[in-house]
């Protein structure tokens, strides 16, 4: 593909400069340019996504600096992916935004453009300072819309938010010079033959280095115990930003995927799976926390916010299996997740904004505008996130019951499993009881100004709806392309030949 590998981190790049330089009065010149870009990246992003499923791993070297000094981005089957989805969650969030949460703040579709080009980095780059860079530039612009709109609790919860992850950032550095200071390299394919060569005294260094890394990989993806600063941050954050960050979570899986499998995978020796017995344990803690607190949650919101704990607890079950089956079902539950938590937290917006004064609050209230509507979309995100059959949430946890089966820990994962799936059909059996069913029954009925029929929210929230169909119907297809996204995690060769050339596997364990 060339140069077109990036295109997903230059486009949005540019687009937000122009966006700030050029058009940043005129609110209706900026979404014509950011709906046109993101249309656009969801384009490219799928030529490069249908390219990376008939070919190998394809390394582009910027500058034509060679690897692994220069910087380098790496496309493969897992990589296309991600971008791909990212792609097309910012095609929901824009539309949705661009109805009426980009004036309530200032520069909302440049830092959306920022957001998009940090999420699309982190995803490609070959080596891991580059990575902490882009982890950077995501989260600067994650700030700046957390706080678009303002109001004291966003502001409260910001500020919590900016604290852990400049924390996080700062571990991150810590972790990046320990590894450097035993291997001499941060490019991810070499690092995979430099840890082979660590020599014993320096192997107590390295471990420590990758476990500090794990660690910040932990905390975004919200896992126990560095879950705590998630539920106040998607719960108060804009809504299609709330939607925006359920891509957040999936940068710690990914990356937790990437560097423990590729660099700390089968041919690491000593340090063979080294996130393995840290990540299930604390996954499966996850899980049962992410649901409890969706059968306490008071506010709509809230219990979004904790299920997505629960769904990532899910999904790093999966992960932290390390077989190529376990991955396959995680990946596909990854892209169920993404779908499901947007869609809820859209529709919740489209709920709250017709409660008037009622808000996210779990009471009954008069009847508002569409309720029969908004009940049917909300029941959709519901059962899809709850993992009922017959959407795809169903079918991914199928598929990690499946995979668990000859796990030393299948009792247990298979029994939390199943117990907080329950647990999590009550939580939104009772908030939608709440909302729709014993509201009904109130007299009266809520009418709030200019909330008829927002056409571009409506699209947006259908078409995140539209994806778990999709991911159902297309089960089949998706699965067997996840099934090579696996083979090529645990078959690192290829990724590194393409980015080392072809006689870097005979230095392994020299």
């Amino acid at each position: 593909m060339g140069d077109w590998i990036v295109v997903p981190i230059v486009l949005p790049a540019v687009m937000a400069a122009l966006i700030v330089l050029a058009v940043r009065h005129d609110i209706i010149l900026q979404r014509v340019f950011s709906i046109t870009a993101t249309v656009a990246l969801v384009a490219v992003t799928l030529s490069l996504l249908v390219y990376a499923s008939g070919n190998g791993p394809e390394m582009y070297a910027l500058s034509d600096w060679p690897a692994p000094f220069g910087i380098v981005l790496v496309l493969d089957r897992l990589s296309a992916m991600m971008v791909f989805l990212t792609s097309l969650l910012g095609l929901g969030v824009v539309l949705f935004a661009s109805s009426e949460w980009d004036q309530r703040g200032k520069h909302f579709h440049a830092l959306f453009q920022f957001q998009l080009m940090g999420v699309n980095g982190a995803f490609l780059t070959g080596d891991i300072f580059n990575l902490f860079v882009f982890f950077e530039v995501l989260l600067i612009a994650s700030y700046g819309l957390m706080l678009h709109g303002a109001g004291a609790e966003r502001l409260k919860a910001g500020m919590q938010y900016v604290v852990i992850n400049l924390t996080g950032s700062s571990l991150f550095l810590i972790g990046v010079g320990m590894i450097y200071s035993v291997t001499g390299t941060l490019n991810m394919a070499d690092l995979a033959i430099q840890v082979t060569n660590v020599a014993s005294g320096d192997a107590a260094l390295l471990r420590a280095g990758a476990l500090i890394l794990l660690l910040v990989f932990c905390v975004k993806a919200a896992l126990v115990p560095v879950h705590f600063w998630l539920p106040g941050t998607y719960a108060n954050a804009p809504a299609p930003v709330a939607a925006l960050f359920a891509i957040m979570t999936k940068v710690g899986a990914y990356c937790v995927l990437r560097v423990y499998s590729l660099a700390f995978g089968d041919t690491a020796g000593d340090m063979a799976w080294l996130a393995a017995p840290y990540v299930l344990p604390a996954a499966l803690v996850t899980l049962v926390l992410g649901m409890t607190g969706v059968l306490a949650a008071k506010r709509l919101n809230s219990l979004i916010a904790f299920s997505v704990i629960g769904s990532m607890g899910t999904l790093l079950i999966a992960i932290g299996l390390f077989t190529p089956e376990a991955i396959s079902a995680g990946l596909y539950y990854m892209l169920h997740s993404t779908f499901s938590a947007a869609a809820l937290f859209l529709i919740a917006d489209l709920v709250v904004s017709r409660r008037g004064q009622f808000g996210d609050s779990l009471h009954t209230a008069p009847r508002f505008h569409q309720t029969g509507f908004l009940a049917v979309l909300f029941f959709i995100g519901a059962i899809g996130m709850a993992g009922m059959p017959p959407l795809s949430g169903f079918i991914g946890k199928l598929q990690i019951l499946d995979a668990a089966r000859d796990s030393d820990a299948m009792v247990w994962i298979w029994s939390i499993i199943l117990v907080t799936s329950l647990m999590c059909i009550v939580g939104f059996g009772r908030a939608g009881s709440v909302l729709f069913w014993k509201s009904a029954s109130v007299d009266g009925e809520i009418t709030v100004e200019g909330a008829k029929w927002p056409v571009l929210p409506i699209i947006a929230s259908c078409g995140m709806v539209g994806g778990l169909i999709a991911l159902t119907i297309f089960a089949g297809p998706i699965t067997e392309y996840l099934n090579g996204v696996a083979a090529q995690l645990f078959d690192t060769s290829h990724y590194i030949e393409a980015v080392l050339g072809a006689n870097a596997l005979s230095l392994v364990g020299q």
